[in-house]
């Protein structure tokens, strides 16, 4: 019986097959980095706010402690956004006629919030608790990155949940002394592998990895 099909059929079947393998591999991993870009992610783009507040000029500048905004991080699970009148303690003497306060002159005048953006805005299905972390030896840096350096807020990692798992299982890698939290570029003086497991025992640290720590 002559052969149906020329020799080289076979090869050209296994070549497809491959090419095929390949291509739905390659299409994975594609997937797989763009979920990780900062397209996706957003990380690393600047936000536009009805104020373009610059945290570097006045954390850095002016020396203003996260907290004096940021009222309760210390005891809430937010971190809390300041009412106009805290900006008014100072702008009320201070850049009281510039231009580009009008919106927060006009907040405070009329009695109305200022409108926001949130540039960390993690999915409605996660808890996350900023006093807890804070109370554990979290800096503020660990997850907002420098932020005493950025005349424009923005998103400094992914806030995906392997980026947090990785913190979770490793907290001895990003503890630090409660007393340096708010410090911005700290280093500690012994090297953190030195210092991490001290703290963890010293602050009783046992992160949880379970879907309900932070899905509930």
């Amino acid at each position: 019986m002559p052969q149906i099909f020329h020799r080289s059929t076979n090869t050209l079947s296994k070549v497809s097959l491959a090419g095929a393998l390949l291509a739905v591999g390659g299409l994975i991993a594609f997937a797989m980095m763009l979920g990780r870009s900062s397209y996706v992610t957003r990380a690393h783009e600047f936000v536009e706010q009805p104020v373009q507040f610059s945290h570097r000029h006045h954390v850095m500048d002016d020396g203003i402690d996260c907290r004096y905004c940021h009222t309760s991080v210390e005891t809430s699970a937010f971190a809390g956004i300041p009412p106009t009148k805290t900006c008014m303690n100072c702008h009320s003497q201070i850049w009281s006629q510039a231009p580009i306060l009008e919106p927060v002159r006009a907040s405070f005048r009329e009695d109305r919030p200022l409108r926001w953006i949130r540039v960390h805005d993690l999915p409605d299905f996660v808890y996350f608790n900023h006093s807890v972390h804070v109370k554990k030896g979290m800096g503020c840096e660990t997850c907002h990155g420098r932020i005493d350096e950025m005349p424009l807020t923005m998103q400094e990692n992914s806030l995906q949940m392997e980026w947090c798992l990785n913190c979770h299982r490793n907290p001895e890698q990003y503890v630090r002394p409660r007393e340096e939290v708010f410090t911005m570029g700290y280093r500690p003086e012994v090297p953190q592998s030195v210092i991490g497991p001290r703290l963890i025992e010293r602050y009783g640290i046992n992160p949880s990895t379970s879907c309900s720590t932070c899905h509930r």
